[in-house]
């Protein structure tokens, strides 16, 4: 029970989340109002360049298999670490795999 009262709260700075579970004046982790944690979380984004695209490039045939290892564990953990953000972070994964499906299929 306590893991899920400490998703309240900012991993980066402990500030309180608001209701949308974003940081809203947070100064170390920098994220602040409108930051979208789920779909583009900062710390995943260098000189343009998202994280979850650099692996799609690296692992070609493979980036399949991350998506779902990626879903497995965000629906592990979600009643133990963060909840509705874990949930949240599952569906993202789940909807690039869909993507991804959609466009080998075609």
């Amino acid at each position: 029970m306590a893991n899920m009262l400490a998703s309240t709260h900012c991993s980066m700075c402990n500030n309180l989340l608001d209701d949308n579970l974003e940081c809203p004046e947070c100064e170390v982790c920098g994220t602040g109002v409108g930051t979208d944690m789920v779909n583009h979380p900062p710390h995943y984004n260098a000189r343009g360049i998202e994280c979850l695209d650099a692996i799609r490039a690296a692992t070609s045939d493979g980036y399949q298999y991350y998506l779902q290892g990626n879903i497995v564990k965000y629906l592990w953990r979600y009643r133990y670490k963060n909840g509705m953000e874990d949930l949240k972070k599952a569906e993202f994964y789940l909807k690039r795999l869909i993507d991804e499906y959609d466009e080998i299929t075609k």
